[in-house]
């Protein structure tokens, strides 16, 4: 996918609250298995390395790891407010 596509779709999920603008405090990584990207939606495949880890507001987070990156780097663009966590209210 073009990374300036691919930046917009991600800057899109940002401001709706799709994909979190809080941190990841500790992400894992290894071969996909055809999961579905949280960023882009297209499956991660075998051949591909996978990033997987919870948000600081509870969310799992599945991403190619070019698309962590550009999530990450766009999370912390001038004029992202941080996510409110969201969640049961247990």
């Amino acid at each position: 996918m073009d990374t300036e596509l691919l930046r917009a779709i991600i800057r899109d999920k940002l401001k709706n609250g799709v994909l979190p603008q809080n941190s990841i405090p500790r992400i894992w990584g290894g071969p996909g298995q055809e999961e579905r990207c949280d960023a882009c939606e297209e499956l991660v495949l075998e051949a591909q390395m996978l990033m997987e880890g919870i948000s600081e507001d509870g969310r799992g987070l599945q991403m190619h790891v070019q698309c962590f990156y550009l999530w990450d780097k766009e999370r912390h663009a001038v004029g992202h407010a941080p996510s409110e966590p969201t969640g049961s209210g247990l």
